[in-house]
């Protein structure tokens, strides 16, 4: 969402803090933003509700929201965060070891992967899907909300860290990233 750079913030509900899907309670929210995977990476930014209402996301650090948070204003009211759909991979495996099997070559490119019981969902990248295809993986299109597994050191709402790694093809670096992000490039 673009915002004019003269917009007053002042003017917007003031979202301060975080509840996390499985704290919220009964309390029904004033709102919902319905945001893509990168979109509910969030510190300080407006965001465009599902009425078309806007809200000033003000937070101390910075978050990544899961499906079913709420953003908690400064009134007390809250905004849920609903995970919006997404153009990903749903991948299947043989069985439930090629699945694992699978889901280590997934992580060990440090992609955002959603990892249920019998797939895994990833966001689209054509090298991934062939790389996935000759392991002999089923690899379909479709759109769904995308709401990859946190990293270990992620503390639930994700933080960037430094980290250094070799991709296996005699080159090794060190560069910083937040997992769940997918920011390596493929040729």
């Amino acid at each position: 969402m673009k915002l004019n750079l003269n917009t007053d913030f002042t003017k917007f509900p003031r979202a301060v803090s975080v509840l996390p899907a499985g704290s919220v309670g009964v309390t029904a929210p004033s709102g919902r933003a319905v945001l893509s995977h990168d979109e509910r990476h969030l510190r300080r930014r407006a965001i465009e509700l599902a009425d078309g209402s806007k809200v000033l996301v003000d937070l101390r650090e910075p978050v990544a929201l899961n499906d079913g948070d709420r953003l908690v204003l400064e009134d007390g009211g809250h905004i849920e965060i609903v995970a919006a759909p997404e153009a990903v991979y749903d991948i299947r495996a043989r069985d439930a070891v090629h699945l694992t099997e699978l889901a280590w070559h997934i992580g060990n490119r440090h992609l955002a992967a959603g990892i249920e019981a019998n797939r895994i969902l990833i966001l689209r990248d054509h090298v991934i899907k062939a790389m996935l295809e000759g392991l002999g993986a089923t690899v379909r299109d479709v759109s769904e909300p995308f709401k990859p597994v946190r990293g270990a050191y992620s503390g639930g709402h994700g933080h960037a860290h430094a980290e250094a790694h070799s991709h296996g093809r005699g080159e090794s670096h060190s560069h910083s990233h937040a997992h769940s992000h997918h920011d390596h490039h493929h040729d």
